[in-house]
């Protein structure tokens, strides 16, 4: 049996006690209440749930489609930023890429590599997107059919799909997926607030990196970002404070309850500046972002701990915030043990100084080694790469 003192967060606040765990599973936790300005004044060890990032391309110098080992050096990487689960994100592709990475990817989905993240499983980010709204994708788009989706499922689990509900044949395809047990949502899209709002009807449950590679807000027309402020109970956001505004942050928080928060982090995650893949593209990171040559954004280098610390600058307490890091993107994928730090969920946690910086993580009750190292794939950026400003979306 193992013990962690702390200042932990359990479903109903925070508890001053220690929690117990065996065999990968939350025994008990004991103690008593305490506020949450005692534990950012007095907490010397800050106990929440492990981190849920459902939006992972990349980490450590290694990206999702390489295939091989890149997946195992990816959820090293990030587990040793206090991610204890995460979904593999793909890149629209010719589908015999897609497949060579699905197949990569099925191994570590059903067996979690030491030292790592847990890999739940993919996130299908294309090829069934709007060729009109790539962002990063390269344009490989193509119809969508739920063979095809079926048979990608049968080389690694597929835990959620994003797709443009405005091209033709999607919108009817979102309730098979969804009665198939795919998790919808809506991204890469140039529709409109009525297609958003229809997706939504037939089943979609959230949007992909909101406001990022969809239509904006206006007030005459609202377009998919006003559909997710409209009637969205859970959609995804990069908190880089790159990809948007703290002000569209705030106003995503007020209207969307269960907003929660995911990296979209690429090989550059975790390395030094310089030119790095992302799919078939080659990108740069420079300036804290990762770009394209023309200046477009193309994922991040965010991590999950400086999301949490992103969100706390912004106002958020703590508890909201670790809801929005882990508790919520668990209950959007239907994760019954996850997400929470209760008896019997799975012992995935990490510990925190009072300037919320990382000092343990577990998972499934193993304690990963932290410290950044050097980096899990021994590579180094593949040229130096100019820096380049602006960004599109």
């Amino acid at each position: 049996m193992n013990k962690i003192q702390g200042h932990i967060l359990t479903p109903q606040g925070f508890m001053r006690g220690v929690l117990e765990h065996d065999a990968g599973r939350i025994l008990r936790i004991s103690g008593s209440p305490v506020s949450e300005r005692d534990v950012r004044e007095q907490a010397d060890a800050i106990v929440l749930p492990g981190f849920i990032d459902l939006h992972v391309h990349g980490g450590g110098g290694s990206d999702t489609m390489e295939g091989g080992q890149a997946i195992e050096h990816i959820a090293r990487m990030h587990g040793r930023h206090g991610t204890t689960s995460l979904l593999a994100t793909t890149m629209t592709a010719p589908l015999n890429e897609i497949e060579a990475a699905m197949a990569a990817l099925g191994p570590a989905c059903h067996q979690r590599a030491n030292g790592a993240a847990r890999v739940l499983g993919v996130h299908l980010e294309g090829p069934y997107i709007n060729p009109a709204k790539l962002g990063a994708q390269p344009d490989f788009v193509k119809a969508a059919s739920i063979e095809e989706i079926q048979a990608l499922h049968a080389r690694a689990p597929i835990r959620l799909i994003t797709l443009a509900p405005e091209l033709p044949g999607n919108l009817e395809l979102i309730e098979p997926l969804r009665a198939a047990g795919f998790q919808v949502q809506i991204g890469h899209t140039l529709g409109s607030y009525e297609d958003g709002v229809a997706a939504l009807q037939r089943g979609a449950a959230g949007f992909t990196h909101l406001f990022n590679a969809m239509t904006g807000m206006h007030h005459r027309e609202p377009g998919m970002a006003g559909a997710a402020l409209a009637h969205a109970r859970y959609a995804e956001l990069i908190p880089d404070l790159l990809h948007v505004h703290p002000g569209a942050i705030r106003v995503a928080l007020r209207a969307i309850p269960c907003l929660y928060c995911v990296t979209d982090s690429t090989a550059a995650a975790g390395m030094p500046d310089g030119d790095y893949k992302l799919g078939r593209l080659r990108v740069t990171k420079c300036l804290g972002g990762v770009r394209l040559p023309d200046g477009t954004l193309a994922g991040s280098t965010l991590t999950m701990d400086q999301a949490l610390r992103n969100l706390v600058e912004l106002g958020l307490d703590l508890g909201d915030a670790s809801r929005r890091t882990s508790t919520h993107a668990a209950d959007y994928l239907g994760l019954s043990d996850r997400g929470r730090l209760q008896q019997g969920f799975s012992a995935d946690l990490v510990v925190l100084n009072r300037e919320l910086q990382l000092q343990r993580v577990i998972v499934e009750g193993e304690e990963l080694e932290l410290g950044d190292g050097p980096p899990l794939a021994e590579r180094t950026p593949s040229g130096g790469g100019a820096q380049r400003q602006g960004a599109q979306s």
